[in-house]
């Protein structure tokens, strides 16, 4: 039997699962449900020894005899420090020890309470990881943080470099009751470490049934053609898997309206996948990250250079570290130079109906989105504003460069833009997304597009305070005197203080700020106007930058930005997913 407390069964569980298989205990009472559990583990040979200075010692001549990580626990208070001097050891000689410490519930904390000290981080950089477990577990959500937080700790038992690290685990009473017969299946998070050539990777696509490639953000350092190695790579990887990307992508050339399709699935089941490769960063798409967290079933594998946790779908089973996805490319693509199957994707595909099956519904699903989107005439609004922009782009010939900012402007950058685009999303805040790109412009000739909302660009407009300033900066100022994604989000709209509490309504006009530092200005408040001003920003030649600023209405833009989904989902509801009109080429 095994104690009541799920912190400290998850725990035991995963030790078992990541090869721990000595145990140095320590006596106490607060620590006693988890000495007792480790006991109870029939692959846990358990150690007892009394001082706890001498136990991390001990620890440390068990990982050394056995080449393996140990586990050495104590209970709450000072017994911990006395781990200290074994821990510094374990650190210089890059020893695997797991300190696992007993804890007193937070609230307790300094509050003259027996044995209360502040244990979380009490080794400071003397461990690889510190984390402090959650002491009450009620839903799935912090069973999912738990778990993480034990996978994240042994595994920085080897990595960065073998050593040390801290598991405290709060333990409210009653504490010895023991009543659970088996312990959990948890979760067990693998890694794969720099070197991997992208080989198991690519074998793991070949042998799902469903497999999905997410890209998130990733920014390439030179501009794709037909001829690249790259595009080859991403078109075969394409029909291997449903590949799922957004315009912060730099290596898809290829319009993938993700948010609008998942928008349209209604029986979710049969398009979740039993595989996901994620790599990249951030995902615009909160529809998306919902959608991944779903398919509870399926293996989720996230590639980066740091090779740490980054638990986007809260599925994650392996981390592979590459120092460029590059790697993961000229695996697939040597796969495909000497495997004659891989040559013919429709080969491939039939030989799985399922596999077949899957491609084709989500093939369905994203061209019907793209075709709307396409076909759909929004009125005078930010949508109308970046899809004409973005129309009038695509019949440019000189070089240039696109930066959107965050909240809606990215959003319909998703929607509309034909090339990648460039947006602060690492922390998704609106600070800083003009200055981005007014340093971008002033490190090359080519011509530099800004689209930013209003409450970014008041928020930044020291950018413009700037003596690097130059011709090629050009500015799309979408300005609805407020916050307005704010308006489109669904509850919200009930709140009579939203424009002024939460959406930072304003009556702020840009003319003044252009003037005060010699950017040119023009004013649309309407479809005609704005369409003659992008025109103008898009050929007019000066010497200083150019400033557009489109007037449109908060509600109206929510208004139609709430049309656009909702009128997609009747057509592809009344035409059962089939195709209407010519696919955009």
């Amino acid at each position: 039997m095994y104690s009541n407390k799920k912190n400290i069964n998850i725990l035991t569980s995963l030790l078992v699962a990541h090869g721990i298989r000595h145990a140095v205990v320590c006596p106490g009472s607060r620590n006693a449900p988890i000495v007792h559990n480790l006991n109870a583990h029939p692959k846990i040979k358990c150690y007892p020894v009394t001082d706890e200075r001498s136990a991390g010692f001990f620890a440390m001549g068990v990982a050394l005899a056995t080449h393996h990580t140990v586990a050495v626990c104590v209970t709450s208070g000072s017994a911990l420090l006395n781990l200290a001097p074994a821990v510094a050891e374990a650190h210089e000689q890059h020893v695997g020890i797991v300190v696992i410490s007993a804890d007193r519930p937070q609230q307790w904390i300094e509050q003259l309470d027996g044995q209360t000290i502040p244990q979380p981080n009490a080794f400071n950089s003397l461990v690889n990881k510190s984390v402090t477990l959650p002491e009450n577990i009620t839903n799935e959500e912090d069973h999912w943080y738990c778990n993480r937080l034990v996978n994240e700790a042994l595994l920085a038992t080897l990595f960065p470099i073998n050593g040390p690290v801290h598991i405290n685990v709060p333990i409210a009473e009653p504490l010895f009751e023991f009543t659970v017969d088996e312990l959990p299946e948890e979760r067990t998070i693998r890694r794969y470490f720099a070197g991997c050539d992208g080989t198991q990777v690519i074998q793991w696509i070949l042998d799902a049934k469903k497999p999905m490639v997410v890209m998130g953000q990733y920014v390439s350092d030179t501009r794709l053609s037909s001829n690249d190695n790259r595009t080859k790579a991403i078109q075969l990887l394409g029909s291997l898997g449903v590949l799922l990307s957004e315009r912060l992508c730099h290596l898809s050339s290829t319009i993938i309206l993700v948010d609008e399709a998942l928008s349209l699935i209604e029986n979710e089941e049969e398009y979740l996948p039993d595989l996901i490769v994620y790599f990249g960063g951030m995902v615009v798409s909160k529809r998306l990250r919902q959608f991944m967290r779903k398919a509870k079933g399926a293996k989720v594998v996230m590639i980066n250079q740091d090779g740490n946790i980054h638990d986007v779908s809260m599925h994650l089973t392996d981390v592979v570290q590459m120092r460029d996805i590059e790697e993961l490319f000229h695996a697939l693509l040597n796969l495909y130079d000497t495997n004659l199957e891989l040559k013919n994707s429709e080969t491939y595909k039939l030989k799985n109906l399922e596999t077949l099956e899957y491609h084709l519904k989500w093939e369905t699903l994203l061209r019907f989105a793209r075709n709307f989107a396409y076909n759909y005439q929004p009125a005078f609004s930010q949508m109308a504003t970046v899809k004409y922009f973005e129309e009038q782009l695509a019949d440019i010939e000189y070089d240039f460069h696109v930066h959107y900012a965050n909240s809606m402007p990215i959003r319909l950058a998703n929607i509309y833009a034909e090339q990648p685009v460039y947006c602060n999303r690492g922390v998704n805040g609106i600070e800083g997304s003009l200055s981005t790109a007014v340093g971008f412009a002033a490190t090359t000739d080519d011509k530099v597009f800004c689209i930013v909302g209003d409450l970014s660009f008041f928020y930044d407009q020291n950018a413009l305070w700037n003596q690097n300033l130059g011709g090629n900066l050009r500015i799309i100022l979408l300005n609805n005197d407020g916050g307005g994604i704010f308006s489109s989000l669904k509850g919200l709209e009930q709140n009579e203080e939203r424009k002024q509490f939460i959406a930072g309504e304003h009556h702020t006009q840009a003319q003044g700020i252009c003037a005060q530092n010699d950017v040119g200005y023009l004013k649309a408040r309407n479809m005609e106007e704005m369409q003659i001003g992008i025109v103008t920003l898009l050929t007019k030649e000066t010497v200083r930058p150019l400033l557009l600023e489109v007037q449109t209405d908060m509600e109206t833009d929510a208004m139609v930005i709430n049309d656009y989904y909702q009128h997609m989902k009747q057509l592809w509801q009344k035409e059962n997913g089939k195709q209407s009109g010519n696919l955009r080429k």
